[in-house]
């Protein structure tokens, strides 16, 4: 989980490359990488088992999730290492600029949506680590966070559109806005929500694809 947690604070870090500036954004995206592949590392039995077992819904939803969420990754470190001019400097790339531009875009905007879907496929996780810490408050609380949530995920999906996330998406445009007079406080706060709106999106999915498993079950 902690790997998880600091996986999130990086992603978010590196949306926001205007505030801090292109060496920042390099080195918090080779830690990126270390801890993309300690992920990876600590869930080894993932791949072991891709191809094994059957596929319910959740398990196909799942492994499309992070089958693509692998690729996003792979295409932002090789185009990261390829624009690098500090980190990866000393590496004779002279080529591949152009490609690599337009890599980083798509696995930066696909990348962040797809961690952010697969975060609310686990939210269970996180649900019962709060719970396991603060019970009290957690089972008084539970059910009042739903209205403030689905109104954080109703905004997110407004920022979706108002930050033209489809341009970059679909590579509509080679080049990102970069607003460098907005706040933090702003930026941070609608990539939060749009961050809670697939979370929100993909924890209920998620929910609903397991009560199919669950019908499945009790009709065999």
């Amino acid at each position: 989980m902690a790997v998880d947690v600091l996986m999130t604070a990086a992603l978010l870090f590196l949306m926001g490359y205007q505030f801090w500036g292109e060496t920042a954004h390099e080195w918090v995206g080779a830690g990126m990488f270390v801890l993309f592949l300690t992920h990876h590392i600590l869930n080894g039995s993932w791949h072991k088992n891709l191809f094994r077992g059957k596929y319910p819904p959740m398990r196909i939803f799942l492994t499309v999730i992070d089958v693509l969420m692998l690729f996003s990754m792979i295409a932002q470190m090789y185009s990261g290492i390829v624009l690098s001019r500090h980190v990866f400097a000393f590496l004779p790339i002279e080529s591949g600029l152009a490609l690599a531009r337009r890599l980083h875009i798509l696995g930066s905007y696909w990348g962040f949506l797809l961690m952010s879907l697969h975060l609310g496929l686990h939210w269970n996780v996180v649900l019962g680590a709060v719970n396991r810490k603060f019970p009290a408050v957690f089972h008084s609380f539970r059910y009042l966070c739903i209205a403030p949530g689905l109104a954080v995920a109703l905004y997110g999906a407004w920022v979706f559109v108002k930050r033209d996330f489809t341009t970059y998406m679909f590579l509509q445009s080679e080049f990102v806005f970069m607003d460098y007079e907005e706040t933090k406080i702003l930026f941070y706060w609608d990539y939060l929500s749009l961050m809670g709106t697939c979370v929100f999106i993909s924890h209920y999915a998620g929910k609903f694809l397991r009560s199919l498993k669950k019908k499945e079950d009790g009709q065999l």
